[in-house]
């Protein structure tokens, strides 16, 4: 059995407030639904979690606020990950307002909260096998994480969501990106990797939801599709953030970007088949078994 990898993951944390609807609401209109649940999230506590429920030894850096921070930190130490490098301050802690349909579609508003004040002047990346960032926290912050693992020869993994402006300096020290559709054309005005391996990344990967994943490497260029895995969807909510964790250890692990990505789809499809985020984060036995169903 092959070593666990020891990803680092600045990110954000937020407290997820989730109220489920059976259709999503036009501008404008209200939408009623017969509950709330509250739940531990944020993208870089998301993939943090995912990474550890799928084999890896998990660190990560982040800020929360001393309100719900420490139940949110008592929530990801659970799953194994390694608390130490998240500080606690007087900031309200990050939040996320979630509204998810029937068939698993969701909208999400964030507020940034304690993840607007992350300072990584001081982390620690000894041991890493790989850096994963996404763009909950400020992009200077990612920037200077970026800088500092590509100077120490760690892999950067980048999960460029939300999309933010400005990222031309971030991406030059990104080895694998990974975007969405409308994070991609945001990016360079098309769905197509190939068109983001010109903004500097050695490898980038398109998350097409329902339908898969496209990807490129800047080695040969060529486009890979990678279809989806069928499942009974419930809630999309962490499916994304756990197909990120997934496709960043296959990097890590130096698997073919095609296996990577398809392992990713897997993840992230069992990620859809319960309610909530972190609760609905699969195992490596559960993409196993899958994978093997599958094929």
């Amino acid at each position: 059995m092959r070593e666990a990898v020891e990803l680092v993951v600045v990110g954000g944390l937020n407290v997820d407030l989730t109220v489920p609807v059976t259709r999503l609401p036009a501008p404008g209109e209200t939408v009623s639904g017969p509950c709330a649940r509250k739940a531990a999230g944020g993208k870089g506590a998301n993939q943090a979690v995912a990474a550890a429920r799928l084999g890896a030894k998990v660190r990560l850096v982040g800020r929360v606020g001393d309100d719900f921070g420490p139940e949110l930190l008592t929530a990801v130490r659970r799953e194994g990950v390694d608390v130490s490098q998240v500080s606690i301050g007087s900031e309200s802690t990050g939040m996320a307002l979630i509204v998810v349909e029937e068939g698993g579609e969701n909208m999400i508003t964030v507020a940034r909260g304690a993840n607007g004040h992350l300072d990584v002047r001081d982390l620690d990346l000894t041991g890493a096998d790989a850096l994963l960032l996404q763009l909950e926290v400020p992009l200077e912050v990612c920037t200077a994480a970026a800088a500092k693992a590509r100077a120490g020869g760690i892999p950067v993994i980048l999960n460029a969501a939300p999309y933010q402006e400005g990222l031309e300096s971030l991406l030059r020290h990104v080895d694998l990106l990974v975007v969405n559709e409308s994070e991609a054309v945001s990016l360079c005005g098309a769905a197509d990797p190939t068109a983001l391996l010109a903004l500097g990344p050695k490898a980038a990967v398109i998350t097409l939801g329902a339908r898969g994943a496209i990807a490129a490497e800047a080695d040969d260029r060529a486009v890979m599709e990678v279809p989806s895995f069928q499942v009974q969807a419930v809630d999309a909510v962490g499916a994304g953030d756990t197909f990120c964790a997934q496709v960043a250890l296959g990097y890590t692990y130096r698997q073919p970007l095609r296996e990577a990505v398809t392992r990713a789809c897997a993840a992230g499809a069992l990620a859809t088949t319960g309610h909530g985020a972190q609760s609905a984060m699969p195992t490596g036995e559960d993409v196993e078994r899958l994978l093997h169903h599958a094929s």
